[in-house]
């Protein structure tokens, strides 16, 4: 990486609102602390309000506002697959903002790099959901988001019918398949459910709050240990 490169990166990688440590911006930038000591010695003498010292951490000081955001070629290849992944497998809601932000990003870098916009050499096929699921998409994040309480009728593999009032956690994507994590107040417990075996899903207004023991990391590590 050349070092403007990596004295912009500092940058980007500094906040107002938290301390970020030497030890930190070395491991991220893959340099040593001793680099990172002289490259936040030298952001300061050039002007950027950088605060903190050696041993603590550094932060921007309020009111500095970042440069533009320049991308290189295969950064640029990253947003825009990720952008056309958005845009091919979730709901309408976040397909729609991935299309304004392709926008934005093409009004954003220099010329020279507009060809890679038109690129066509990483595909992402545009599979269409199984049954309502795109639907339930767009409900489910929304009460993943607001914490709020999700009811639907599910049918299992088996065919089994029942109704769900769930906590919702966060959602999972599998290639062609969208899965819900929450806390079933049927079983008490975990459980994960397939959207596109959901039906008359309803995001409530009822909030609730995430206990100890049943947060999305709980969720994880008991999976992990399994």
């Amino acid at each position: 990486m050349r070092r403007a490169d990596r004295l912009f990166q500092i940058i980007q990688n500094l906040h107002h609102e938290r301390v970020i440590r030497a030890q930190d911006l070395a491991q991220e930038l893959q340099v040593s602390e001793r680099t990172i000591y002289r490259d936040i010695q030298d952001l300061s003498l050039s002007g950027v309000p950088v605060t903190g010292e050696v041993g603590v951490g550094y932060r921007l000081m309020p009111g500095f506002q970042l440069p533009p955001l320049m991308f290189n070629a295969e950064e640029l290849e990253a947003l825009l697959l990720g952008a056309r992944m958005v845009r091919a497998w979730t709901d309408k809601d976040l397909a729609k903002a991935a299309h304004q932000a392709l926008q934005k990003i093409e009004h954003a870098i220099p010329d020279k790099l507009k060809p890679e916009l038109d690129r066509q050499d990483m595909i992402v096929p545009d599979f269409p959901m199984e049954g309502m699921a795109g639907e339930q998409l767009l409900i489910v994040r929304r009460a993943v988001k607001e914490q709020c309480k999700l009811t639907f009728a599910y049918t299992r593999e088996d065919g089994q019918q029942s109704k769900r009032t769930i906590q919702p956690l966060g959602l999972f994507y599998w290639g062609k398949v969208w899965t819900l994590v929450g806390w079933c107040e049927l079983r008490d417990a975990f459980r994960n459910f397939r959207l596109d075996r959901m039906l008359d899903c309803d995001k409530t207004n009822i909030k609730f709050k995430i206990k100890e023991g049943r947060t999305l990391q709980d969720y994880l590590s008991k999976e992990c240990d399994s």
